[in-house]
């Protein structure tokens, strides 16, 4: 069915037919874009012009996602982990198939055993590459996708959002293995993670041209929410800093690729008997730290870097015994009471 709309100046037709992909065109006058889409609408029932899913035929899932992993992964944050996904992807026996046969129903079977193998999460992060690749290939590459095929497939629940705090058995734990390790490196960037707060790609991208000691800061050009932000140091951050050695030609404050960084850490963890802590949980835990010392709520995101405050709310998850202990420091209430109210 054509339809003829004016747009601006100028006039605008459009050919929808199921099965086809949406064909347009713009015309200097009406009966031009009349004409033309009647031509269209004839070619079409003639056999002319090729069904959008005869033409789907001629297109792989795996040559999608090379193209869609060399042009657009490359200028995401956080490529290393996506080029990982899309590997795993590329690998699925659905990645083999033509796209007219990459439906809803052959990706919700996908989804479905992925789910017995990974967590939904996981699950979730993939899917949305591929919705993101077909996207793209859609309305990019001139693939003649009527629609989107992930849209349609429900996705699963995304994790619950970890409250995991450091116990103080866990932090003896932790302390003891910073102590026992030879690798030192890793015991500072654990110590740093701990006092400032920061990401784990934060720490390692950090460079000693965006250190300042004398102001006791640290510049963070390029941050997960796009954003650049500089983070206050404490004086237990500085020791940190101070005790790094420079090496020629070398800017980076901590040396050290994430990888090395996340299989060591896996190996401390289990030397120290804390398996279930995170990385982020770090973060976490700096950040519940900072409210618990009496930081305001835009004090805490200024070295935090959330933009959304009630994204950041459900970091002060505040020890009670550590509440209790305020109040017993400032007296209780009662005591300043007027009367015996």
């Amino acid at each position: 069915m054509a339809t003829i709309r004016k747009r601006g100046e100028r006039w605008q037709a459009q050919v929808r037919l199921q099965g086809h992909a949406p064909l347009a065109k713009t015309f200097r006058h009406k009966s031009d874009a009349e004409a033309w889409a009647r031509q269209q609408e004839v070619a079409i029932e003639r056999g002319e012009i090729q069904s959008a899913r005869r033409s789907l035929r001629a297109y792989v899932l795996s040559d999608l996602l090379a193209r869609y992993e060399s042009e657009v992964t490359p200028c995401k944050r956080g490529a290393a982990s996506e080029l990982y996904r899309i590997k795993t992807l590329k690998a699925a026996s659905i990645a083999s198939l033509p796209l007219d046969k990459v439906t809803s129903n052959t990706l919700a079977l996908y989804r479905d055993q992925r789910l017995l193998e990974v967590s939904g999460p996981s699950v979730r992060r993939e899917l949305a590459i591929l919705q993101h690749c077909l996207e793209v290939a859609r309305k990019e590459w001139g693939v003649p996708l009527v629609h989107n095929p992930v849209e349609a497939v429900s996705k699963p629940q995304s994790a619950k959002s970890r409250t995991r705090r450091l116990t103080s058995e866990d932090a003896q734990k932790l302390a003891h293995g910073l102590q026992k390790t030879r690798n030192r490196l890793l015991a500072d960037i654990v110590r740093f993670a701990i006092v400032t707060g920061m990401r784990r790609g934060e720490l390692l991208s950090l460079s000693w041209a965006n250190v300042d000691m004398n102001a006791r800061t640290a510049h963070l050009p390029d941050t997960k929410n796009g954003e650049s932000r500089t983070v206050p140091l404490s004086p237990n951050a500085l020791s940190v800093l101070t005790r790094q050695k420079r090496f020629d030609g070398e800017d980076s404050v901590f040396p050290m690729t994430g990888n090395a960084v996340r299989l060591a850490w896996e190996r401390l963890k289990k030397r120290a008997g804390v398996e279930d802590l995170r990385f982020h949980d770090l973060r976490h835990e700096a950040i519940s730290r900072f409210f618990e010392l009496g930081l305001s709520v835009p004090e805490v995101s200024a070295i935090s870097g959330h933009k959304d405050t009630r994204m950041l709310m459900r970091y002060t998850h505040l020890k009670p015994e550590n509440i209790a202990q305020k109040l017993r420091e400032a007296g209780a209430p009662e005591q300043h009471a007027r009367g015996t109210l």
